[in-house]
């Protein structure tokens, strides 16, 4: 493989990952529907999981343990903030290419929650089909 190849392929790796981080980072601060959990409230569930499963059936057992898993996970990410600035100054910088390379279309950025105004930055227009 010659050292331009393997440049290449490095370069479509880092903006991969850039790509990947941006679009995390967004789904992970979209609003949510409902009432926001605060730790306080998370710690109380589980505690209250906790009462409950020694005398749960198997199925709700298997229901609460699914619970308290997904609820730890949620408490252990509470308070970790993303640098959406920082990613989305990234991601305007590689997006285009990216993008192009990838066979991207403009719609398909915005259905995945790219906003218009990022697009643009990243000069990325509604004729860009790919």
């Amino acid at each position: 493989m010659s050292p331009d190849h393997k440049a290449a392929l490095a370069k479509g790796r880092e903006e991969g990952r850039i790509v990947r981080q941006y679009l995390e980072a967004l789904e992970s601060t979209k609003p949510r529907r409902g009432r926001k959990r605060t730790p306080d409230s998370i710690r109380k569930r589980l505690t209250t999981i906790e009462t409950q499963l020694p005398e749960a059936d198997p199925l709700t057992r298997l229901h609460l343990v699914e619970e308290k898993q997904r609820l730890q996970a949620e408490l252990a990410t509470v308070g970790n903030s993303v640098d959406l600035e920082a990613l989305e100054k990234n991601f305007v910088k590689v997006a285009r290419q990216y993008g192009e390379r990838k066979g991207i279309s403009y719609s398909a950025w915005r259905t995945v929650g790219v906003s218009a105004n990022v697009l643009q930055q990243a000069k990325i227009s509604r004729s860009s089909k790919s």
